[in-house]
């Protein structure tokens, strides 16, 4: 039997195989970037590109997406429900929580009706809570999903299934996928951007964006409102930019030598970022001016010059999509409402949130659409699950509250190829468990990749022996979310 050559024997040694692959799969989107810098990095086979390249025209070229961190109450918010009203304070029925897991409630739970009143809105006749009133106003622009659950009902995995498609730290982000599978539009930007507002972050941390086993160049880059914008992004004190130029172009040449040697896909990983890193010190000071807005504009997102917020954050999202930025993911914390305290309840935390929220997302969606940008932009807003039907009262606690709900919550999205004015999905008379049209984590990211010209089946990227995808083994496209 006629053995193959080994390496030597073809005068190709593995290294000399690797350097010439372009340091694997991770390269693609580094390609273009980086022959811009002369290091030359090659293309992979086409059929490794057709796994990454939009598999079909997509709507969407953008995505935002709005999490709302803790979770709103669904019930409270998109959910009228009259029987609640009719039954407020009675018993749960004993076969609905029957064998139940609860976050936080123990014993005989009892229903709770929402304090606030819903009323339909525009063409579309969308159901929404007085809590919502500029929402409202753009009823006709956005399409409520009644019908999402989730596995998972406690919040950093939840958050973690919401962001990665699994419920684990370990697996990239959505917004890393997107930026693997469409690269970025501006060399001067990162692709993929995180902004935070709220007293603290998203539960499930940083892995929330985190590019997992993806190269690190798709991970998302978290832009702050106060001081530097990026960290360790100004030169350091006693540095100006000449001499910041010559040591960057010091440790590339160190960094390149080191790629020849082990083609290390992370080492070409390191060198594009240097070189994005220092072109950000020029983009990003311009960028994140937001008072030089016109002062309509700064009124319809009600922003808070010099402050951290939500409102400031939608601006920057338009700003940075308008610029070109592929994913912006804006987390908002406090809707964990419990009712533990008027710190965590439905009455007054609830109302805060909205306050600090609804005016901002309105505007967003209607700044957009003006500037044509609302068709190519997708827009997601919701939270990691819902809240139940029932009070939670905790220790007996007299404030309204809701504990976590994985069977039953509610989301919109608006622009990038969605339908506007529909609304998909129902729950029972009790808002209890989806009955009608149920869409899970992983059917959203297929939908979501849909409209970005992917089929999410496709989309993947091979580590520790298999092929990964955003939606893992599950996932359906929403039709009925389809324009």
């Amino acid at each position: 039997m006629n053995e193959e050559p080994d390496d030597a024997e073809r005068g190709e040694t593995r290294r000399t195989f690797l350097r010439r692959g372009a340091v694997g799969v991770g390269s693609l989107a580094l390609g273009a970037l980086l022959a811009e810098e002369g290091l030359g990095l090659q293309a992979q086979s086409s059929a490794s590109m057709a796994s990454r390249s939009p598999h079909f025209p997509g709507r969407a070229k953008h995505v935002i997406y709005l999490h709302m961190a803790g979770s709103p109450s669904q019930l409270d918010l998109f959910e009228p429900k009259p029987r609640l009203t009719q039954y407020d304070g009675q018993p749960a029925p004993a076969e609905l929580v029957a064998g139940e897991r609860f976050a936080f409630i123990r014993g005989e739970p009892k229903l709770l009706a929402s304090p606030y009143t819903f009323a339909r809105h525009g063409e579309s006749g969308a159901e929404l809570s007085e809590l919502l009133p500029h929402t409202a106003d753009v009823a006709d622009e956005i399409a409520i999903v009644r019908s999402m659950h989730t596995t998972q009902f406690n919040h950093a995995p939840a958050q973690l299934l919401l962001n990665t498609g699994f419920e684990r730290i370990g697996r990239p982000s959505m917004g890393s996928w997107l930026t693997y599978g469409l690269g970025t539009e501006n060399r001067d930007l990162p692709g993929f951007v995180v902004l935070l507002s709220g007293k603290y972050g998203p539960s499930g941390g940083h892995s929330c964006w985190s590019s997992g086993f993806l190269p690190t160049a798709y991970q998302g880059v978290r832009f702050r409102s106060q001081g530097d914008p990026v960290l360790f992004l100004s030169n350091p004190e006693g540095m100006d930019t000449v001499s910041r130029r010559r040591a960057l172009d010091a440790v590339q040449a160190l960094n390149e030598k080191r790629l020849d040697e082990l083609g290390d896909p992370e080492i070409a990983t390191r060198i594009a970022q240097y070189e994005l890193a220092y072109r950000m010190q020029s983009s990003v000071p311009e960028l994140l001016e937001i008072d030089q807005e016109p002062e309509e504009v700064r009124e319809l997102y009600g922003i808070e010059p010099g402050q951290v917020s939500f409102a400031n954050n939608c601006l920057l999202a338009r700003r940075l999509v308008e610029r070109g930025v592929r994913f912006v993911q804006l987390y908002h914390w406090g809707w964990d409402s419990h009712g533990t305290n008027p710190g965590d309840d439905i009455v007054t935390s609830l109302k805060e949130r909205c306050l600090e929220t609804d005016r901002a997302c309105a505007a967003l969606v209607t700044d957009l659409k003006r500037r044509g940008l609302l068709d190519e932009t997708l827009i997601v807003w919701g939270g990691e699950f819902g809240r139940t039907p029932m009070n939670e009262e905790r220790n007996g606690s007299k404030f309204l509250g809701r504990d976590h709900h994985p069977h039953a919550f509610t989301i919109w999205l608006a622009g990038g190829g969605v339908r506007p004015g529909v609304t998909v999905g129902a729950t029972d008379e009790l808002g209890y468990h989806v009955t009608q049209d149920p869409v899970s984590v992983h059917d959203l990211h297929a939908t979501m990749l849909h409209l970005l010209g992917f089929d999410h089946e496709r989309l993947t990227y091979r580590s520790q022996g298999r092929d990964f995808r955003l939606t893992d083994v599950a996932g359906v496209v929403v039709d009925k979310l389809l324009a």
